[in-house]
């Protein structure tokens, strides 16, 4: 059986709470991705040009510092990666976790949330960052129940 993990990053908390529930249903690790500075709701307003989120969303080279490496990342065989949409991808704090480890040959299964957007081309962005990697489908996972939750797991692994 292959070592499992749900590596998430959440700036609301509605990732984490489905991140604990997809750990749970894939008896997978977690492992939350936060930043070394944490987002105040300031920084999270997307309606102003100078929130930090905007201005790092804006940049394709901002990559957040990370407050926390996981230590045993060779451990995992698969790994699910979680994050809310922003601006229709992956935040950029995601972009640096991803460039933090050697995930060549792991399984990467994406997970999201949004208010509204879909997946969009969030999964082709990742991809470029970890070319080796074996890629899976990404799924928004808003509002699902355990029962559907536990179903896609069964069904991607």
């Amino acid at each position: 059986m292959s070592k499992k993990l749900v590596a998430y990053f959440s700036a609301s908390g509605i990732t984490k709470a489905v991140a604990e529930r997809l750990a749970k249903a894939a008896d997978a690790d977690l492992f939350e991705i936060k930043p070394t500075v944490p987002y105040t709701s300031a920084d999270l307003d997307w309606t102003n040009k100078k929130s930090r989120s905007s201005v790092e969303m804006s940049d394709q080279n901002s990559r957040p510092e990370i407050a926390e490496q996981l230590s045993n990342m060779e451990d995992y065989d698969t790994v699910f990666i979680g994050f809310p949409i922003w601006w229709y991808v992956a935040p950029t704090i995601i972009n640096t976790f991803l460039e933090s480890y050697n995930l060549s040959g792991k399984t990467i299964i994406p997970f999201a949330t949004s208010g509204g957007s879909s997946m969009g081309k969030t999964v082709e962005v990742l991809k470029s960052l970890c070319p080796t990697a074996n890629w899976k489908k990404g799924k928004m996972l808003n509002r699902v129940s355990d029962a559907e939750l536990k179903k896609w797991v069964d069904d991607i692994l």
